[in-house]
């Protein structure tokens, strides 16, 4: 499949070639897209992921019956609010 690149696209790709970056031009591109493609795909599969290790704890905590009521955590918020004001 061709593709055109803009000049400053084969610039930037030709002078990491020259560097050793990548042996090639199609290297250099076929490199790039796969970690183009690689990030996209992270961020569409792990959108929620850095959240999973708070929600087994959460149920865990639920499993054991390590909980408090919505009146006990209003309680408890009076009471610092109120050491708060000493």
């Amino acid at each position: 499949m061709p593709i055109t690149l803009t000049p400053e696209q084969e610039a930037w790709i030709q002078a990491h070639v020259a560097a050793g970056d990548f042996a090639s031009i199609e290297e250099a591109a076929r490199q790039l897209i796969d970690d183009r493609i690689a990030e996209l795909a992270a961020v569409d599969d792990d959108d929620m992921a850095w959240a999973k290790p708070l929600v087994d704890e959460a149920r865990a905590d639920i499993a054991r019956g390590d909980v408090i009521t919505i009146d006990e955590h209003r309680a408890r918020n009076v009471a610092r609010r109120a050491a708060l004001r000493k």
